[in-house]
């Protein structure tokens, strides 16, 4: 069941490419940071969110 609301899904798409940005953009070891990207870029394409799911929160609005 998605749990993720539209304006955190957007939030979490715009996050999630700004630090993939990084690991392009950055020298050094600071670069693999960036990696961290796909976490809010999977959740917010999905909809779906674990940590969400297990603390019980859902910023999504049920039609």
């Amino acid at each position: 069941m998605k749990n993720v609301g539209q304006t955190d899904k957007w939030i979490r798409i715009i996050l999630g490419i700004v630090l993939l940005s990084l690991f392009f953009f950055v020298e050094g070891n600071a670069k693999y940071f960036g990696i961290l990207g796909i976490i809010p870029l999977y959740t917010g394409l999905s909809g779906n969110c674990l940590l969400y799911k297990l603390l019980g929160i859902s910023t999504r609005k049920d039609n």
